[in-house]
């Protein structure tokens, strides 16, 4: 039976949960998540557990934060007056908003915290500093 490599199309049906055992996300009840093996459109750790499973094999895999979304930064985080932001907007805790870079990139960020003159963003991925374990599933290799 042939085995996931690189540079494969592959779709699999996946769970991820937190350390704690909390689920963040899930293919089940959705079409299973198609990608190619190597061009590093996922986190590494995902795609390297892909590597070498056979159809309709089973496995979990525990990402460790450096093969995942990386440590939280606090240079991450930036206060920014409620001055700037629109006058309609009232930011709560969590929110995420879209804001453009220097380079005029579209970002995501979420707020982080409210003061009363100002609002702290935080530019990190929501599961920056997470180990990450996925319960995966390879349904087809294309």
């Amino acid at each position: 039976m042939s085995k996931a490599k690189k540079d494969d199309k592959v779709k699999v049906h996946y769970t991820g949960k937190l350390d704690n055992g909390q689920v963040f996300d899930t293919s089940e009840n959705r079409e299973p998540l198609e990608f190619v093996l190597g061009e590093g459109k996922l986190i590494p750790g995902f795609e390297d557990a892909v590597v070498g499973m056979e159809l309709n094999e089973t496995r979990t895999a525990k990402i460790p934060v450096t093969d995942a979304y990386g440590e939280r930064r606090a240079d991450l985080l930036q206060e920014v007056p409620k001055s700037m932001l629109p006058p309609d907007l009232d930011p709560k805790v969590g929110m995420q908003l879209a804001t453009k870079q220097q380079d005029g990139q579209q970002m995501v960020v979420h707020v982080a915290e409210i003061k009363d003159e100002s609002i702290v963003i935080d530019a990190n991925h929501p599961l920056a500093g997470e180990n990450l374990t996925f319960d995966i599933k390879l349904v087809e290799i294309v």
